[in-house]
């Protein structure tokens, strides 16, 4: 974005930056010059505000449900289908350059996580699949409304049942597999028992509220100058209080 409004200033004092423009005096497309300059200025202003970057690779293009929410800093390359429902947060990066990456419907992918994969393989998320913060999947599957803990890595080949949830900070090895209701810690990871129903009811609440992030953030989200300072009476995020949390 920074890059585009360097291009943008250039453009604006400088000109020469569209076809038929080639110096003050002419005219745009049969446009007034100073058309063209309020373009320029509007580009240095707001290029990058509203675009997702979203990359072409030999002729495939990423696919976002309409009903999907991707940050503006979040960056989808090649082969990335995302379902309807999703969230991708702030500066996660979806790479199908080499293989294919699936986001299913109501999956959210929060920020800094990297999904990627070996050339021919797929990584996939399913329905409702929720990935912390920091998270790394390589070519791995995780099932239907499982969980991927903060800064955990799953690597290749690894198939993780439905309603799972992997630790925090854990290192699932390629190959692992889990069936349905695993708790999966540890580095290694290892599975350390079967979730209980109430555990698994908290992470599927816990996926609706991303699923809500996502539409209250194409309702509302939109950049703004910091305050200097509280306002009186500041109010809070409404959010449901997630106040259960998952034994040990």
């Amino acid at each position: 974005m920074f890059a585009a409004r360097l291009v943008g200033l250039k453009n604006l004092f400088f000109g020469n930056p569209l076809p038929g423009s080639r110096r003050p005096g002419r005219r745009f497309y049969g446009m007034p010059w100073s058309w063209a300059m309020m373009y320029h200025a509007f580009n240095y202003f707001f290029a990058g505000a509203f675009h997702m970057p979203v990359y072409s690779l030999e002729g495939i293009t990423p696919v976002v449900d309409p009903e999907a929410y991707v940050h503006e800093t979040a960056v989808l390359i090649g082969d990335v289908i995302v379902g309807a429902r999703c969230y991708i947060g702030p500066n996660a990066c979806l790479r199908g350059d080499f293989g294919r990456v699936v986001v299913s419907d109501g999956a959210n992918i929060q920020d800094t996580c990297v999904l990627h994969t070996f050339p021919g393989k797929d990584c996939i998320v399913e329905s409702d699949g929720h990935i912390g913060h920091g998270s790394v999947l390589h070519g791995c599957h995780i099932g239907a409304n499982a969980l991927v803990g903060m800064n955990a890595v799953v690597m290749d080949d690894a198939v993780i049942g439905g309603s799972s949830i992997i630790g925090a900070a854990a290192f699932v090895a390629a190959g692992f597999e889990c069936p349905p209701r695993s708790l999966v810690v540890g580095v290694p990871a290892k599975i350390k028992r079967k979730l209980s129903l109430e555990e698994v009811t908290w992470k599927s609440r816990a996926t609706r509220e991303y699923q809500q992030l996502a539409r209250r953030s194409q309702a509302s989200l939109v950049r703004a100058e910091a305050l200097t300072e509280p306002e009186e009476g500041r109010k809070r995020m409404e959010v449901d209080h997630l106040d259960f949390k998952p034994k040990k």
